[in-house]
């Protein structure tokens, strides 16, 4: 467990009393990490990820003034894990006002190159080049395991965002690759979309999307927009995966600074992040059980905290939960 910054920390504290009321049989070795941190803390965490192969984690912020030497510590566990798949799944939610209804999309985004590659120098003075990496086996791997999540999840159709029409090289490959695997899967549609209309038709008719994988920059932005369509950060877990680890987190990679310490921090991204977790380690009825639980306690309107018009407070948020995963697991008669 990665506490990270901001509302990270109060929001595990929340996510260990629902394991331990759902007598969830999971340990966790707790590694800080903080955005100031020495670099041996990540290399400290990243070896404590290899040793477990499973983490959860709460943001570790990245502050745009740190001089150019300065790695991103969230990019640094990424990059070291391979953690090439980074999957979030954006639904809508019971009673949670938003524009559009029956959103139900799954993003993949690949999480180690393209415009993340910190590849960057200033040739000469006011000139800056940036290099975005594409890679053919990079861009075969992220598209099939798109196509096999959308088996797996028995989905219709794949749409690969790109920008293909000006960067024809590099998303012109990635597209290709897309295109090249989607012949294995026969059964499953597969279009294309230019990033800038993808963009567009999320925010108009979001119901058309069913899977979607993307390089890492659109995806980081498409990620956000989706988790805004369906109600905020506060909602939307997210996860990385690699061939050997897998990092279970919030969908948009906020710390929550502002709202930090002020018991208003929507606990459900986090709580639904950890039952992704518990999915993965194949514990499948505590999945359930505290997904159940969190989705049911939204229900009530007087626990929604105010990021998604409420005035309840996140302790109030998690009691009602806590409440559900007793009556799930029919232990309602200690309660």
């Amino acid at each position: 467990m990665i506490p990270g910054d901001g509302i990270g920390p109060e929001l595990m504290l929340h996510v260990k009393e629902v394991f331990r009321q759902a007598c969830v049989p999971v340990d966790f070795e707790e590694v800080r990490v903080s955005s100031d941190a020495a670099e041996d803390d990540i290399h400290n965490a990243v070896m404590a990820i290899r040793r477990n192969r499973v983490a959860l984690k709460g943001n570790i912020e990245t502050n745009h003034n740190l001089p150019p030497s300065y790695k991103s510590r969230n990019n640094i566990l990424r990059t070291s894990l391979d953690l090439y798949a980074n999957v979030i799944h954006c639904q809508s939610l019971p009673r949670v006002l938003t524009r559009h209804r029956d959103i139900d999309i799954l993003i993949v985004r690949e999480n180690t190159e393209g415009e993340y590659s910190s590849l960057e120098h200033e040739s000469v003075a006011g000139v800056v080049e940036s290099l975005k990496i594409i890679t053919k086996a990079r861009s075969l791997r992220i598209a099939d395991y798109a196509f096999r999540l959308a088996r797996e999840a028995g989905r219709a159709k794949v749409t690969a965002v790109h920008k293909a029409n000006i960067m024809k090289l590099g998303d012109g490959l990635f597209l290709r690759c897309c295109q090249e695997v989607a012949g294995g899967y026969p059964e499953i549609t597969f279009d294309s979309m230019i990033v800038d209309n993808a963009s567009m038709q999320l925010v108009s008719r979001p119901q058309q999307f069913d899977v979607m994988v993307m390089p890492n920059l659109y995806g980081n932005i498409v990620n956000n927009v989706c988790a805004g369509l369906v109600g905020g950060p506060g909602l939307v877990p997210g996860a990385n995966y690699g061939r050997n680890f897998a990092v279970f987190e919030t969908a948009t990679r906020n710390t929550g600074k502002s709202i930090a310490h002020k018991n208003i921090a929507n606990p459900t991204a986090t709580l639904l992040a950890s039952c992704m977790m518990l999915d993965h380690l194949r514990l499948h009825s505590y999945a359930s059980i505290i997904r159940q639980a969190v989705l049911t306690s939204l229900d009530d309107e007087a626990t929604h905290t105010p990021d998604i018009g409420g005035q309840g407070t996140t302790s109030g948020a998690v009691q009602s939960i806590l409440h559900h995963v007793r009556t799930a697991s029919g232990w309602s008669h200690h309660s």
